[in-house]
């Protein structure tokens, strides 16, 4: 259960976080030293067959020998098209045919692009970082391209906006719900509804979402100051966020029921 002030710790570990993978971004491609350039001829050559060096495959233009997972890799197995060539958009879509197993990320979103952060976390922890391919996101001096800077900038915004996210997942946590056929839907709240672990239960109200076609319910606090106070307006009146103009009553609810329950 939060107590006074463990929203903030929340939140403060959260962008602790985000400071510290987009650390990591730098790291993993910025300058460093005792690395090998691939071309992608070179590269492909790579892809675990009889007689090729090695077992290879690239993520965002960084070469990774993936020999201890060869099961996975290997010709014939069911990843075997990621060896040898960077295919990094694959790792988001999943489509494995030849025009899938590209590198072109430039169209994903801001989450997608997190996917991929999160497999290179995977990659950087299981196998060993050999080098770095030269075409869309190093140069044939080793350093970023303008389109890598952009994946990194994409995936920072990304991160910024998971932070966000949390943030307003504490103030509006999503009510539990159920339906049946017999019953109907209920919605309702309680101190771990949405996963929010919390001091305070809430009520069930309509969130409206800019851009969202549909509302959705969220439990919103009851008591003491709002959220977001107006600067030029420090008093309040002791109903938490039950004000805040995206949020509406269920009809036909009493106003501050924890539970709403509609009929077929």
């Amino acid at each position: 259960m939060l107590r006074p002030g463990g929203r903030g710790l929340l939140l403060g570990l959260a962008a602790a976080a985000a400071a510290a993978v987009a650390a990591r971004l730098v790291g993993w491609w910025g300058p460093r030293a005792g690395f090998r350039l691939f071309t992608p001829g070179e590269l492909a050559r790579h892809r675990g067959g009889p007689g090729e060096p090695g077992l290879y495959l690239a993520l965002l233009g960084r070469v990774y020998d993936v020999s201890s997972g060869r099961r996975h890799y290997e010709p014939g197995a069911h990843y075997s098209g990621f060896a040898g060539r960077d295919a990094s958009r694959a790792f988001v879509t999943g489509d494995y045919s030849e025009a899938g197993l590209v590198d072109d990320v430039s169209d994903l979103s801001f989450s997608e692009m997190l996917t991929l952060q999160n497999w290179l976390s995977f990659y950087e922890k299981n196998y060993v970082f050999v080098g770095r391919v030269i075409g869309r996101f190093y140069g044939k001096d080793g350093l970023p391209t303008s389109e890598l800077t952009q994946v990194e900038a994409m995936i920072t915004k990304g991160l910024e906006a998971n932070k966000q996210e949390l943030k307003e997942k504490k103030k509006f946590p999503p009510c539990n719900t159920e339906w049946s056929s017999a019953r109907g839907s209920r919605f309702w709240c309680s101190q771990t509804s949405g996963g929010v672990s919390r001091d305070w239960t809430g009520v069930p109200r309509k969130l409206y979402k800019p851009g969202a076609k549909e509302p959705h319910c969220v439990c919103v606090r009851t008591t003491g100051p709002p959220s977001d106070p107006a600067p030029d307006n420090p008093t309040h009146r002791d109903r938490g966020d039950l004000d805040h103009p995206n949020l509406e009553e269920y009809t036909g609810c009493p106003p501050l029921a924890i539970s709403c329950s509609f009929p077929l």
